[in-house]
């Protein structure tokens, strides 16, 4: 973590480097991910489907249409979250907010780890049904429903890894050096400002009229003594 950061990043208003950028573990990690769900329900789409001769269609993968929309369903919406995280990983760095980087790691904790769980469900599930299935006639989609399942097996590891990388990111918390723009009350620190802090070398002053009482009390005293 850089010095001065908070959940991986550093501080926010630094100058952004591309080069950099695109060499960070997160964001080919990312990259991976975005290309691997183009796979899955990418080959199933274009070759996972057949029309009988009623005009209907049914799914090559032992015809059952929940295995097809499943992987469809599950590649489309990891092809946008990654997408959607590497435009976060961008942006992590211009937050300034400590609550606001630690709700990001957490979400991307918690959606990568479900994902990954997600895929490994797909990769049996359609493993499953597609030795049960029939050979398609002349081996038609054979060869995409194989890449989707490979594909899914694959997608189990990189979505792991990139909540292990949240999970090291909010194991790393916050340096005590960070510190918030936006967190911190301006008007609150001008509040304290206009009332200075005493000096132990300030004298006290004597109250008023303190002189005078004293000078009224002695006469009292005086006029009260008897005479010889």
């Amino acid at each position: 973590m850089d010095i001065g950061g908070a959940y991986g990043g550093g501080k926010a208003g630094g100058a952004f480097d591309p080069i950099a950028f695109v060499q960070r573990p997160t964001v080919i990690l990312r990259a991976v991910c975005w290309l691997f769900a183009i796979i899955v329900f990418g080959c199933i789409s274009s070759e996972g489907w057949r029309e009988e001769a009623n005009g209907k269609e049914y799914c090559i993968i032992n015809r059952d249409g929940n295995a097809c929309n499943y992987a469809v369903g599950i590649g489309v919406i990891a092809f946008l979250a990654a997408m959607g995280f590497i435009a976060g990983e961008y942006l992590f760095e211009q937050m300034s907010s400590v609550k606001t980087r630690k709700h990001y790691v957490l979400a991307d904790l918690g959606f990568s780890a479900f994902w990954s769980f997600l895929f490994f469900i797909g990769f049996c599930y359609l493993t499953n049904q597609w030795g049960k299935a029939d050979d398609p006639p002349n081996g038609e989609g054979v060869n995409n429903v194989q890449a989707s399942i490979v594909f899914s097996f694959f997608s189990i590891f990189t979505w792991a890894g990139c909540a292990y990388f949240a999970f090291l990111r909010f194991k790393a918390g916050v340096d005590p050096s960070f510190s918030s723009t936006y967190e911190s009350d301006p008007s609150a620190a001008q509040q304290y400002a206009a009332y200075p802090a005493s000096n132990e070398n300030d004298q006290f002053q004597e109250a008023p009229f303190s002189g005078q009482q004293q000078q009224q009390q002695q006469q009292q005293r005086d006029y009260s003594q008897p005479t010889y």
